[in-house]
């Protein structure tokens, strides 16, 4: 049977109050943009409660499934059939011609489950189960209702028209982009910082992105690899924005004048600032990063502490209590994992010193920061000025 609808089932938005239509459309929009990538032409509906995908020819089924799957404040995908007609015994028929078409074999337990979003139809949710499942085994004796472990749940909802389903196809979950605000997200091209997209996009955040590219030390390559890695998490988060700043003087400089074991702390500094300043300039109200507590010497507590002195911005870390394999899991559902583990260094373990401290004193750094000030506002304005833009989608 070929589906020519789907019906949407949301969670959390259901919770939201006079304003949910703005969640709701929102869903809708990213719906839209979603089934751009496929090939066929749909339309998208609401209804109370619901959203409606309607096909309007021939289409690819797994690729409709595979882009809703991305689109974040789905709760649930549900191929259907609906029916105008609202006539009881129109219902009965198209139910006992859907379970022929989709569940062509039999043989096997099922349970009806009817639904009155019209609560003047003139049966009652419990009365439509008794004479559907009669029907059903009426025309397919084979099968067996069991009401407490079926193999298969006949849902029958009525509203403006009857909808009648069977699958229900995790979605993502969480909220529609767009509808939490902007953050600017550190990219690097590693494994945990896509991750970190990720998880803040499905908060509803649109997401812009800022790559600190070091050349001679980090090569076309390393930066063709984020671009690559803000593609893949565009096909959750929508269209990214990534900001690609030179970084080489800033870190050489940082190098000659700062103690080495200081190193790896003041260049993140510095990379949050020249963040946050690029933020500022785009509208973004927060910054992302894919910090994990002690996963490195830059992210013990202490570390991070230091690191947040130079933001005002809040700093959202949402892989801060994973282990590794935590992030490596995620990583690989969202494909960002083969990308990210490809050998091109990045601008941080390039110059990474061999014993960077653990334990840093914000004074101590602040006192070594105070060698760089003859040249590192101009730096710094020049690194945001001459930065080069990528759109990622």
């Amino acid at each position: 049977m070929l589906y020519q609808s789907f019906l949407i089932k949301y969670a959390e938005i259901g919770t939201k109050g006079k304003n949910r239509y703005l969640f709701e459309d929102a869903l809708m929009k990213q719906i839209r943009h979603a089934l751009k990538e496929v090939e066929g032409s749909f339309t998208v509906t609401k209804e109370i409660g619901r959203i409606y995908v309607k096909a309007d020819g021939e289409y690819e089924y797994d690729d409709v499934i595979e882009a809703l799957k991305r689109v974040f404040g789905i709760a649930w995908i549900c191929p259907m059939f609906q029916t105008a007609e609202r006539d009881f015994e129109s219902v009965k028929r198209e139910l006992v011609d859907y379970v022929r078409q989709v569940y062509p074999s039999g043989n096997l337990t099922f349970k009806v489950d009817s639904r009155r979003a019209d609560k003047a139809y003139p049966l009652t949710s419990e009365e439509m189960n008794r004479e559907l499942g009669e029907a059903v085994l009426d025309a397919y004796p084979e099968m067996k209702v069991d009401v407490h472990h079926p193999q298969v749940m006949l849902r029958v909802e009525v509203r403006t028209a009857v909808n009648l389903y069977s699958q229900m196809i995790p979605g993502p979950g969480g909220m529609p982009v767009g509808t939490n605000g902007k953050a600017m997200l550190l990219l690097s091209g590693g494994i945990d910082s896509p991750v970190a997209g990720y998880m803040i996009a499905k908060r509803g955040v649109k997401i812009e992105a800022v790559y600190f590219h070091a050349p001679p030390y980090t090569s076309e390559r390393a930066k063709q690899k984020v671009v690559d890695l803000a593609k893949l998490v565009s096909r959750y988060s929508g269209p990214i924005r990534l900001h690609i700043v030179n970084f080489t003087d800033i870190q050489l400089y940082i190098y000659e004048q700062c103690p080495h074991e200081e190193l790896t702390i003041i260049m993140r500094r510095y990379m949050m600032r020249i963040a946050q300043m690029i933020g500022e300039e785009t509208e973004c109200l927060a910054l992302i990063t894919g910090e994990s507590i002690g996963q490195v010497a830059s992210q013990t507590v202490q570390s991070l502490a230091a690191t947040n002195e130079v933001c005002t911005m809040p700093v959202f870390r949402p892989v801060i209590g994973f282990d590794k394999q935590e992030i490596v899991d995620i990583a690989e559902k969202i494909d960002t994992y083969e990308t990210s583990i490809q050998p091109y260094e990045d601008c941080c373990t390039i110059f990474v010193a061999k014993h960077p401290v653990t334990k840093p004193n914000p004074k101590v750094i602040r006192r070594s920061e105070e060698k760089l000030q003859e040249k590192i506002g101009e730096m710094v304005e020049t690194a945001v000025k001459e930065r080069e833009t990528v759109m990622c989608r």
